[in-house]
């Protein structure tokens, strides 16, 4: 299983003629991005929300465990490496509920 982008995703549709709205649309909005000033107004002020808050904290600290990623990748070269679907369900649920649980508080 890949995670990220495949090598097979089929590529984007060529615009057609009635994307001509958001087209427009674009241009539109690049003109009123390049109006923004250089410096923000002292009164402007920017608040997350708490999931927002939760995902950022959460990716603060990455854990990498270098020699684990080595015998892992042995064992799939050895063809010796088995997956437990119950232990992966199990974390993807006890994951979910940690995020949840986060969010709520």
């Amino acid at each position: 299983m890949k995670i990220g982008n495949p090598a097979e995703k089929p590529a984007p549709a060529a615009p057609s003629a009635s994307s001509a709205p958001t087209a427009a649309h674009g241009q539109a909005t690049a003109a009123a991005a390049s109006a923004i000033p250089a410096t923000a107004d002292a009164s402007a002020k920017i608040e997350l929300s708490s999931t927002a808050s939760t995902l950022l904290s959460a990716g603060s600290s990455p854990e990498f465990d270098a020699e684990k990623v080595q015998r892992i990748s042995k064992s799939i070269e050895d063809g010796t490496f088995t997956i437990n679907p119950e232990a992966i369900a199990d974390k993807l649920i006890a994951n979910a509920q940690e995020v949840l649980a986060k969010v709520q508080s």
